[in-house]
C-alpha cells in the first residue's frame, strides 16, 4: 500500500493540532478566557460571536461542586424558562379516555395508549418529548429500555396528569429539563441569538436560579464553581459567578 504523500500528511498533522474551524480559532482569538465578564457583556459576546449561516441557540454550562457518583447529589429536574428556549418539540403523550383528549386538545403530536406503546416496541421514535398519565405509568416498564432518557417518569414532570398544561409548555419550548453529567455539568439551552438581549437575561436568571434552588443539602464548599455561554457554534465565553448568582438569587 502506497505511503500517503507528504501534503497529506501534513494536512492531517495540522486537523489534529486545531480540531476546530478556522472561522472557530478567529473568533476565539476575540475573547479573554481568564477574565470571567458580567452576565449582560456575555451575553453580547455570545451574539458577536453567532457567525454560522443559521440562527444559533445560547447556551448554558454550569458546573457544580458536587460529586455525581453520590446519589445523594444527583441534579436534575425541570423548569420553566419565561421566553421559552425557540426550538419546536415534538411530544408524544401515553393516556386514555379524557386526558387523551386534554393532549390532543393542547397540540400534543402523537396522543395513544397500549396502541403507541406497540408502536414504540415497533421502532417508534418521531417525538422529542414522551409524556404519561399516572394511569399509564405501570406501562412505562415495558419501553424503558429502548428509550432510555427519554423514559418518562415523576421526578422530571413527564409523567403527570396536568397533561394540557405539561404538552402546552414543552411545545412553546418553555419547559426545560436539566441534568448535571458526570462531571458535574448542566448544559441548559436558553434561547436562540435572535432573542432580545432582556430575553436572554430573563431566561439566563431563571435557568441559573433553577439550579441555584437544586443545591443538594449534602454538597459542601463552592456549588457554582464556574458559569460559561456559548453560540451553538462559537467558543465558551466565561461568566462572573459573583454577580451572576446574586443576579439569578
Amino acid at each position: 500500500m502506497r505511503p500517503p504523500a507528504p501534503q497529506v500528511i501534513e494536512l492531517r498533522q495540522n486537523i489534529k493540532k486545531n480540531p476546530h474551524s478556522p472561522r472557530f480559532v478567529a473568533i476565539s482569538k476575540t475573547i479573554d478566557k481568564d477574565n470571567p465578564v458580567e452576565i449582560v457583556a456575555a451575553l453580547e459576546l455570545v451574539k458577536k460571536t453567532a457567525t454560522a449561516k443559521f440562527v444559533e441557540s445560547v447556551d448554558l454550562a454550569v458546573s457544580l461542586g458536587i460529586d455525581p457518583r453520590k446519589g445523594d447529589q444527583n441534579v436534575r429536574g425541570i423548569t420553566n424558562l419565561p421566553h421559552g428556549t425557540g426550538k419546536v418539540r415534538k411530544v408524544a403523550v401515553l393516556a386514555k379516555g379524557d386526558l387523551a383528549a386534554q393532549a390532543e386538545a393542547a397540540g400534543a403530536d402523537t396522543v395513544g395508549a397500549d396502541e403507541l406503546i406497540a408502536q414504540i416496541q415497533g421502532g417508534f421514535r418521531d417525538f422529542d418529548v414522551l409524556l404519561a398519565t399516572e394511569d399509564m405509568a405501570p406501562q412505562i416498564g415495558k419501553i424503558g429500555r429502548m428509550l432510555g432518557p427519554r423514559t418518562p417518569n415523576k421526578r422530571n414532570g413527564t409523567v403527570t396528569n396536568n397533561i394540557g398544561t405539561a404538552v402546552k409548555e414543552i411545545k412553546g419550548a418553555t419547559r426545560v429539563e436539566y441534568r448535571a453529567d458526570k462531571a458535574g455539568i448542566v448544559h441548559l439551552a436558553i434561547g436562540k441569538v435572535s432573542f432580545t438581549d432582556e430575553q436572554l437575561l430573563e431566561n439566563f436568571k431563571a435557568g441559573l436560579g433553577a439550579l441555584i434552588k437544586a443545591k443538594p443539602s449534602s454538597a459542601k464548599g463552592k456549588y457554582i464553581q464556574s458559569i460559561t455561554v456559548s453560540a451553538t457554534m462559537g467558543p465558551g465565553i466565561p461568566v462572573d459567578t459573583t454577580t451572576a448568582t446574586k443576579l439569578a438569587s
